[in-house]
């Protein structure tokens, strides 16, 4: 029915002219356009943390940290701020070293990037705090990106971003990861080579928050009116603060001052993020607010400048730090465009992986086939690794970002194991640190549905399984509802401001009436990153010729 379907729209998608084609993704479950000239924060109600943006003439260009998570560097475009889709990654396939078997890097990676656009090509620039700062770039910010370079070898560098100067020289700000380099709260600069692919210079500290600014890191580095500044958060992820450094010289001394904290707003910890302007010639900033589970969202503050320096947020006081807004004016960019949000429903119509989608490690091109024609995503059966102790330990996770507050996920699978060995498993997961998830798995009983729990899966903890039901048709449904109340908050987090979010799971045998399977599980984070969903197949780790598969038919975001 569906392949009927899918031809009957391919058919109609022929008739149209391209542009009626082109039709805006918009979510059911988190839209930041108000509709009424006015947006709400998180413009992005998901985990793009740190995030960075510039401006290319109208077209607006954000990435993120995608630590271990491939395609990496996922770009995200935008023509007024509020409205975003993604429209491809920097990252696509694999980071160096790349070894098999592809093991997840929890945490590790890609951390902090920067987005600019010079001399006609978009560079980003971040930091592995295991090898140092890495640098792609591209004419184009769908792609092709160019492999990455390693521009600054060294432990514990993170968190970098490139300024060019009108004499044509080129330098690096950046921090440093104390987990790594045994130093942290300091921020420095290096000068780069002309083609900004090597480090020619040591790098200098300019700037030392260990008494006033603890934990300083993130710069962003900017030039106006003379001023060379360094943006930058500083007090800690779910508790800090906005600090700008200002100098007439690159390597200062800076001055500083802090222009956004969260005062009377109940966003907390509004740091890291990004100064852009309009063609119109207002300013805005983008931060994240890290929120626990959900990871950390992007919010979009009102900025202004004062005597050179920048007041970001409301400041209500006239003190020079404003704080976050929850709703305003849409910037005026010119023009006003349609409404779109980052993509999250799959119909699997299309013959590769689409935007939304991550792998918890680099890519192993035999975990998927995107059979558009069949409108399926079929999901090779993937070996554990030897050691294997839970989902946490898996690479081919096939997961995306939590969109909402609340939301439910929906899929429809067709499991087709092999019949020779046991253990080949597929499902719906909710993935962090702790994770839970509809799991089938083909045992010497038949097949078997349970609904499984793992608390401190990165501890190697062993799943727990709360509920099981007997299959006998290979095809069903899947459901996970998240829901969560912004006044529920988990005390024990840092500052008390994660969000108490709780997941439940139930399944259908005909995609209409759906059973409550296993018990409530309480979402939680994953190493730096926010609860993913999604899917997996895999089989135990033995040497086998062949093994089973998963046909996905649709994996749907929606309000119930």
């Amino acid at each position: 029915m569906k392949a009927r379907k899918t031809l009957m729209s391919l058919c109609l998608l022929l008739a149209l002219p391209l542009a009626a084609q082109q039709k805006n993704y918009v979510s059911e479950v988190w839209v930041a356009d108000q509709g009424n000239g006015k947006y709400k924060n998180p413009v992005l109600y998901a985990d793009y943390s740190d995030p960075d943006a510039c401006r290319v003439g109208d077209d607006y260009y954000m990435t993120s940290s995608s630590f271990n998570c491939l395609p990496g560097l996922q770009i995200l475009h935008s023509k007024d701020l509020v409205n975003w889709t993604i429209i491809g990654a920097a990252v696509p396939y694999a980071l160096p070293p790349i070894e098999t078997p592809e093991r997840p890097e929890h945490g590790n990676r890609v951390w902090a990037p920067a987005i600019r656009h010079h001399n006609g090509e978009f560079y980003i620039f971040w930091g592995d705090p295991d090898q140092g700062a890495f640098m792609v770039k591209a004419k184009d910010p769908k792609g092709p990106w160019t492999e990455p370079v390693l521009v600054k070898p060294g432990k514990g560098i993170i968190d970098t971003c490139p300024l060019w100067d009108e004499d044509g020289k080129v330098y690096m700000v950046h921090a440093y990861a104390g987990s790594r380099a045994e130093l942290k709260s300091v921020i420095t600069i290096c000068e780069l080579n002309a083609e900004a692919t090597k480090a020619i210079t040591p790098s200098r500290i300019v700037f030392d928050g260990h008494e006033a600014h603890q934990t300083c890191e993130g710069p962003k580095f900017y030039k106006r009116n003379g001023y060379y500044y360094i943006f930058h958060p500083a007090g800690g992820v779910p508790t800090g603060w906005q600090v700008v450094l200002r100098s007439k010289n690159v390597y200062g001394p800076y001055e500083w001052k802090t222009v956004l904290a969260q005062g009377n707003s109940p966003v907390n910890g509004p740091h890291q993020g990004a100064w852009v302007d309009t063609s119109t010639g207002e300013d805005w900033f983008f931060h994240f607010q890290d929120v626990g589970a959900y990871g950390r969202l992007v919010h979009l503050q009102p900025m202004k400048w004062v005597n050179d320096w920048p007041v970001i947020g409301i400041d209500k006081d006239g003190d020079g730090c404003g704080e976050p807004i929850m709703t305003y004016k849409k910037p005026n960019v010119g023009k006003t465009y349609p409404i779109c949000t980052p993509q999250e429903s799959d119909e699997f119509d299309g013959y590769t992986l689409s935007p939304q989608w991550q792998w918890h490690a680099n890519i192993n091109e035999k975990w998927a086939y995107y059979a558009g024609d069949q409108s399926i995503v079929r999901l090779y059966s993937y070996p554990v690794v030897k050691e294997y102790k839970n989902l946490f330990d898996v690479a081919n996770l096939l997961l995306q970002k939590a969109p909402a507050p609340n939301f439910t996920a929906t899929m429809k699978l067709t499991f087709k194991p092999v019949d020779k060995y046991k253990g080949e498993r597929t499902g719906l997961v909710v993935m962090g640190m702790d994770y839970a998830g509809l799991i089938l798995e083909n045992t010497d009983k038949g097949l078997v549905l349970s609904q499984v729990s793992c608390l401190k899966a990165d501890k190697g903890t062993p799943e727990q399984v709360n509920g099981t039901v007997d299959l006998t048709d290979n095809t069903i449904y899947l459901k996970v509802k998240f829901s969560s109340d912004a006044n529920k908050k988990i005390s024990k987090s840092e500052g008390g401001h994660d969000l108490l979010v709780m997941c439940d799971f139930s399944y259908s045998l005909d995609g209409k009436k759906y059973q409550p399977l296993g018990k409530s599980f309480q979402a939680k984070e994953g190493k730096w990153i926010g609860v993913k969903v999604g899917t997996f197949c895999t089989r135990p780790a033995i040497t086998t010729n062949d093994g089973g598969w998963a046909d996905v038919d649709w994996f749907r975001i929606t309000k119930k």
